[in-house]
């Protein structure tokens, strides 16, 4: 995982510059916060919890496509002249969130609109070049949030092998293989919840495959 250098864009900061135009609210597990199809006209800030995102196609089958932590914005498809939501988002643990509307958002969104490509670019070349095993490692580390304080911290919302298995574009059997391996190795603590350890991140570092099936 390459050193990333640091983007000037500070949520609380930016937050502090909305006035009026935002408003707070409780998430219970499960709940809806917007539904694919519904008219997009504000952005949103996780101020703490986890949400998942996504999509449902003309045929019925549904994908997750993003997970989403505190700290992370969602909805900022509306700044781009997005008129309808493109995607459902569902709370996966009890969340506390700040709806912003696109006026008081659009003037000071860019820096994150610019990050997220970023993310898109680097997520693409994990697909094409990564193994899984090294997608599933990045995608664990990336829950745990490291590199936003340099350390790891728990995944405290409870996700599924087969919603992993979906992110990373793989079996869910391979993904309880690779996660019964890094419980064995310490690189991970995994009873239901996931505890993310640095030497996780050796695993992506690695030129080759540290596991093999």
């Amino acid at each position: 995982m390459a050193k990333r250098s640091k983007i000037s864009f500070d949520p609380k900061a930016f937050l502090s510059k909305v006035n009026g135009g935002r408003a707070i609210s409780d998430y219970r597990k499960d709940q809806i916060v917007y539904r694919q199809g519904d008219p997009a006209d504000s952005v949103f800030y996780i101020q703490s919890g986890k949400v998942k995102k996504t999509v449902l196609s003309e045929h019925g089958k549904e994908a997750v496509v993003a997970l989403l932590g505190t700290g992370d914005f969602f909805g900022e498809g509306c700044l781009t002249g997005q008129l309808l939501r493109l995607a459902t988002v569902s709370a996966m643990a009890e969340c506390v969130i700040v709806r912003i509307t696109k006026a008081d958002t659009i003037r000071l969104f860019i820096a994150h609109l610019l990050a997220r490509n970023l993310r898109v670019e680097e997520d693409l070349v994990d697909q094409l070049f990564n193994s899984s095993e090294k997608r599933l490692a990045r995608v664990l580390l990336l829950l745990a949030n490291f590199g936003k304080e340099g350390r790891p911290e728990p995944i405290l919302a409870k996700i599924s092998q087969g919603t992993l298995a979906e992110m990373i574009g793989t079996t869910r059997s391979r993904v309880s293989f690779f996660m019964n391996k890094f419980r064995e190795l310490g690189l991970i603590d995994y009873n239901g919840h996931i505890e993310v350890h640095s030497s996780l991140l050796n695993v992506v570092l690695h030129d080759q495959p540290q596991i093999k099936p």
